[in-house]
């Protein structure tokens, strides 16, 4: 009895408290409160909650009979359950916005799977072999490649193939081994461990057994399909081929008596590696994971995606209704991510106040934050619609090595670059490079190299007939039909989008200190 009196009087203590009284009044200044005077006030309290005038109010949210949506209309309800037609309406709605959302994640992978693919089927070029990538034909298929240097790709499958060994030597090459997220592993080259002194890399499987190689530098990949690549930087073109043609790929289990590395050219041969914007798309993802882990940061999308038919290790066989929100889910996906890519929102995007040039790569090597609290979505999405692979090099922030990218889709006003209109660009003196510099134009919706009568829409630092002003500066003009006096004319399309790429190959101190700056892409005409 005690115990429910000193109940009662910290119930009527908070009571009285927060209606009646400024300051908090303790228990034992109450005045004592009696049963029967309490259970009255109590029913006072509640008559209100039982008075006919609230029983008749307005309905309640969930007994609503539709609700109006911007986005799909009116909804019709069941005593606040979806009628069948709203439950149908709703999941294809749901499903398409996880398609869209899974097209942008995937785009990567996607990426990774579609030039595997153009190389082992289109080539046909086995694993282990390398594919020399040589002229503006050659790289005609490939997601913004620069037309000055030569390429050299490869691909490994460490669960059927084993652990890969690369000999890689010494000289002016730069590249790495990647994942199938197009994350490296290891750089290799100039940027790579070895410095460009050469040296063998081991590259293993995913969840396999630790191995003792002295004089191996040993990495393991997350993924069992890996892809090695590498440029030849010499200015030299035939120097440059001959470093790169001096790799060697071939399996561990084969290393006391390894094979000779078998190399191949395009030979412009006609292919394409961009990621489709159809239900192809879908396939290329269910493919590439027939037999890969999934990492945890992944495991998400696939269950989201699940409901669409799209599983690890399982075959992709979508029904009507699936390959429908597939097929529009990939069409609004890769409208999504050319906006992503051409009208950045990212913070710190723009290089220079003021001016249009953006940073073409703004991700990190893992695609994850610095702070490790969320992966870097909108920055991978951007970066792998327009481009493939990356690197310690390809990432800008060494000073002396590696490539810098930046890229321009709009002139000095902020417009779209328009393959009908006339421009003009001055690239100042001095600029800040070890090795050369370059701008490649690209076709915005191939995203590979834009070509023209004139051939490649391309010039670097390295053409011997360069035109300098007498300050040492560049002038170079980009449109449809040469202006009077031009020397360094880019020929542009007319009905064509196009954007800009600007390489510094090994970059130095005044471009990270931004003493130098690039000059936006000026119109020269209405």
């Amino acid at each position: 009895a005690t115990r429910l009196c000193v109940t009662r009087r910290q119930t009527a203590a908070r009571f009285f408290t927060k209606k009646y009284y400024a300051t908090p009044v303790a228990p034992h200044l109450m005045p004592p409160v009696r049963p029967a005077a309490l259970a009255l006030g109590i029913l006072a309290l509640l008559a209100p909650l039982s008075s006919p005038s609230l029983a008749q109010a307005a309905p309640t949210a969930s007994a609503k009979t539709s609700v109006d949506t911007p986005a799909l209309g009116r909804l019709q309800l069941e005593n606040g359950y979806p009628t069948a037609a709203t439950a149908r309406k709703l999941y294809d709605e749901l499903d398409l916005q996880r398609a869209t959302q899974g097209y942008l994640w995937a785009l990567p992978a996607v990426g990774f799977k579609a030039l595997y693919d153009a190389q082992a089927k289109t080539m046909g070029v086995r694993n282990g072999d390398v594919l020399l990538y040589r002229t503006l034909q050659d790289k005609a298929g490939m997601l913004t490649p620069n037309i000055t240097t030569l390429y050299a790709f490869s691909f490994w499958d460490l669960a059927k193939q084993g652990p890969l060994v690369v000999e890689v030597p010494a000289g002016l090459t730069a590249g790495g081994v990647l994942d199938i997220w197009q994350q490296p592993i290891t750089d290799l080259g100039q940027t790579g461990p070895d410095k460009g002194a050469g040296g063998k890399y081991l590259i293993l499987p995913p969840g396999g057994p630790e191995v003792v190689a002295p004089g191996y530098r040993i990495f393991r990949s997350p993924s069992n399909q890996v892809w090695f690549g590498t440029r030849g930087l010499a200015p030299d073109k035939a120097v440059a081929e001959a470093t790169v043609r001096q790799h060697r790929l071939y399996g561990w289990n084969e290393r006391t008596n390894p094979a000779a590395t078998g190399y191949s050219e395009v030979g412009g041969r006609p292919w394409q590696s961009a990621q489709p914007a159809d239900l192809s798309y879908w396939r290329l993802l269910s493919d590439l994971y027939a037999n890969e882990p999934v990492a945890p940061r992944d495991r998400m999308m696939f269950g989201m995606l699940s409901p669409l038919g799209i599983a690890p290790g399982q075959a992709f066989n979508p029904d009507a209704r699936q390959a429908r929100i597939l097929s529009e889910g990939a069409q609004l996906g890769d409208l999504m991510a050319r906006t992503i890519a051409y009208d950045k929102r990212t913070p710190g995007a723009t290089v220079y106040p003021g001016k249009h040039w953006e940073y073409a790569v703004l991700f990190d090597l893992n695609q994850e934050s610095p702070d490790k609290l969320r992966v870097q979505f909108d920055e991978r999405s951007s970066w792998f619609y327009e481009a493939i692979a990356m690197s310690v090099g390809m990432q800008g922030r060494v000073v002396g090595f590696g490539q810098v990218y930046l890229e321009a889709s709009k002139d000095a006003k902020g417009q779209w670059l328009d393959g009908g209109r006339s421009y003009r660009m001055r690239v100042p003196a001095n600029a800040p490079v070890k090795q050369f510099w370059s701008i490649t134009l690209y076709d915005n919706l191939s995203r590979g190299p834009l070509i023209t009568p004139q051939g490649a829409a391309d010039l670097s630092s390295r053409k011997p007939d360069l035109a300098s002003n007498a300050d040492g500066s560049v002038d170079v003009d980009f449109g449809p039909i040469r202006p009077a006096g031009a020397k360094n004319w880019i020929q542009t399309t007319p009905g064509k989008g196009w954007f800009a790429y600007f390489r510094f190959y090994g970059p130095t101190e005044p471009y990270f200190a931004k003493t130098w700056q690039l000059n936006d892409i000026t119109p020269i005409q209405p």
